[in-house]
């Protein structure tokens, strides 16, 4: 459903603009209703699930046996940091202050399409990811039996 990469620009209000091109899906398939959460791999991106996708993964780290510290961690960074948005009649989501400072958000931003779910980096720490993953002789190995 999401693919690509787009930078945008967050307000001082902390709200972004999602790319006219995925509103329509969004409206369709989840009725405008997004969910917002760290990523449990990268301190500077956020996860921007549509709730029905949402409330799978929910599902999925909920079973997780609490009792074991990394389920509990990663229950912790996505259950417990989740925030519902709805886009606004601009087409528009505010994202949480303690998401945008945990994040290191600041104006310029990448919203990153990843099928199911987006990624939202800082300009900086995406850039960052990028050269590191086109310099990263292992994921160089596992492309090597896929037809790309």
């Amino acid at each position: 459903m999401f693919q690509g990469e787009n930078a945008i620009t967050i307000d001082d209000k902390g709200r972004l603009a999602v790319p006219t091109v995925y509103r329509d899906p969004i409206a369709s398939d989840c009725a405008n209703q997004l969910v917002i959460t760290y990523s449990p791999f990268d301190a500077g991106c956020l996860y921007i699930y549509p709730r029905s996708v949402w409330e799978s993964v929910r599902d999925q780290v909920n079973k997780l046996p609490r009792t074991k510290a990394s389920s509990r961690n990663l229950q912790l960074k996505l259950v417990g940091a989740a925030h519902f948005v709805e886009l606004d009649g601009n087409g528009r989501i505010s994202i949480p202050p303690s998401h945008r400072n945990n994040a290191a958000l600041e104006k310029r931003a990448v919203l990153v399409g990843m099928g199911d779910k987006f990624e939202l980096w800082s300009e900086h720490a995406h850039q960052a990811q990028v050269r590191q993953v086109l310099t990263d002789a292992d994921l160089t190995e596992e492309l090597l039996d896929l037809q790309l």
